[in-house]
């Protein structure tokens, strides 16, 4: 399966390695990238090279970025952004994400599927990471734009939304 776009160069599959700590193991494209041009957001294939389905459409994975979210995460940023947005428009989050993902899979394809929502998630909040990717990525996300805003508030730079 490939997606549509241009395919990351050499330097682009090195630097993705680099951020995650392996090689890519399916299709994706950079839609999001910092100042400095490195990777900030990938959008992942919904079924990996060997089949394996990907329930992370939108992946974080900007070294700032990550760092940041992941500092709000340890703060308890998850119970409280779930209490604030609701679980009903969580739930509206999650059914989008899952369909714009699902769209990506060919017609044909018999085998394993990803579930879920925002990265695999079934209810509720499980990662501020992801929400965030989906929003930085022009994803309709509460979530994920509730942690542009701590973000902003921290002075935190971070990268442009597309």
């Amino acid at each position: 399966m490939r997606l549509a776009g241009e395919p990351p160069s050499a330097t682009d599959i090195d630097d993705v390695t680099r951020l995650i700590g392996r090689v890519p193991q399916g299709d994706f494209r950079i839609v999001v990238r910092a100042k400095n041009n490195e990777p900030v957001v990938l959008l992942n294939a919904p079924l990996l090279d060997d089949g394996t389905p990907m329930p992370t459409l939108y992946w974080l994975v900007g070294s700032a970025e990550v760092y940041a979210v992941s500092q709000l995460e340890a703060d308890g940023a998850v119970d409280a952004v779930e209490e604030l947005i609701g679980l009903s428009a969580i739930d509206t989050i999650h059914a989008s994400y899952a369909q714009r993902r699902d769209s990506l899979i060919p017609a044909g394809h018999s085998g394993h599927r990803p579930s879920a929502g925002v990265g695999g998630t079934r209810r509720g909040v499980k990662c501020l990471h992801a929400h965030f990717a989906h929003w930085l990525a022009g994803g309709d996300d509460a979530v994920g734009e509730w942690v542009a805003q701590q973000l902003d508030a921290h002075g935190i730079e971070r990268a442009d939304r597309i």
